[in-house]
């Protein structure tokens, strides 16, 4: 694994890379009569599409299992689309201002232009699905329904700093696993996977997706918004607790607790963050981050060797140490 682990998702996807182009193709002409009204608006989206995760693995998995087919470059843009509509929307949420590196869409063009984009390339997004088959549909509209889901719990969670780690976790299923499940599943289904193996790689792309989002909560606590490129600290300008929050108020004697609850409320960083440090919290969080990581692995255990399979080992590890 560390012979193809590079340290950037460029590298990883070298094999893939044509099939991403193809897909990155079907995106743009499905968006291409919007160029004239809303041109500067539409170019601007290409800021928010910079890994190409979701449908990296959607073809990475197709190419592990099986053969490739022009059903998964149509998938792999209509995911991405999905993905982007979500991180538009979560910038609204977020009140972000930044988006790898450059100002958001909501900065730009006000709140209700980035929800009526977001709303946009989901409506496209499902067109495209509807031009596969209806089983595509089903997957994926079962799909988004958790990511809407996972999402509004949320929001309404925001400021509960009672949250239980249990809570935490049916969240991130479905904010952030539903889709990386999502895509591998539908990678093995089309390239003709059998049932054990499309059920193996939907479990890989959960694990692989829950350790993602508590990789990103963790950069959202302690990284740099430099390196990063977006706004950082947001879980705690809205009191949304995270693993590493809710592992410390579990460790902390009550009385520390309290304080610490008090700090949350006043927004308080350096307390929080001093906090962490004494419980172990983040190295908790990275730990069970790296658990589901080597979970992720051993569900590629079912696919025959090759370079595929050995980058999808290889981005369970860049998943949770990348820095942006």
């Amino acid at each position: 694994m560390t012979a193809v682990f590079a340290g950037s998702s460029r590298s990883l996807f070298a094999p893939v890379a044509k099939h991403i182009e193809e897909a990155d193709r079907i995106f743009a002409n499905t968006l291409a009569t919007y160029r004239s009204p809303f041109g500067s608006l539409i170019q601007h989206l290409r800021h928010y599409r910079g890994k190409r995760l979701r449908p990296a693995l959607l073809l990475l998995t197709a190419k592990a299992c099986g053969e490739m087919s022009p059903a998964h470059h149509t998938l792999a843009a209509a995911v991405e689309m999905i993905h982007t509509a979500t991180l538009v929307h979560d910038d609204v949420l977020d009140e972000a201002e930044l988006r790898r590196h450059v100002e958001t869409v909501n900065a730009g063009w006000g709140n209700k232009v980035s929800i009526l984009l977001g709303d946009m390339l989901f409506t496209h997004a499902f067109h495209l699905t509807s031009s596969v088959d209806r089983r595509a549909c089903e997957i994926i509209g079962e799909a988004t329904n958790r990511v809407c889901a996972g999402e509004l719990k949320q929001v309404t969670e925001c400021g509960n700093l009672d949250l239980t780690e249990e809570e935490y976790f049916a969240i991130i299923e479905g904010k952030t696993a539903a889709l990386t499940m999502c895509c591998c599943r539908l990678g093995a289904i089309y390239a003709g996977a059998n049932e054990d193996v499309m059920d193996a790689m939907a479990n890989y792309g959960r694990n692989l997706g829950l350790a993602f989002q508590i990789a990103d909560d963790l950069l959202d606590l302690i990284g740099h918004e430099h390196t990063a490129g977006k706004t950082l600290g947001t879980d705690l300008e809205q009191r949304k607790l995270t693993l590493p929050v809710i592992h410390a108020l579990r460790t902390l004697p009550a009385s520390e607790a309290h304080k610490l609850r008090d700090a949350l409320t006043k927004g308080n960083a350096r307390y929080l963050l001093d906090s962490l440090q004494r419980t172990h919290s983040i190295a908790y969080a990275r730990r069970r981050a790296e658990d589901l990581a080597r979970a992720a692995r051993r569900q590629l255990e079912c696919l025959p060797q090759s370079e595929c399979r050995a980058i999808l080992e290889a981005i369970t590890e860049w998943c949770i140490r990348r820095e942006k």
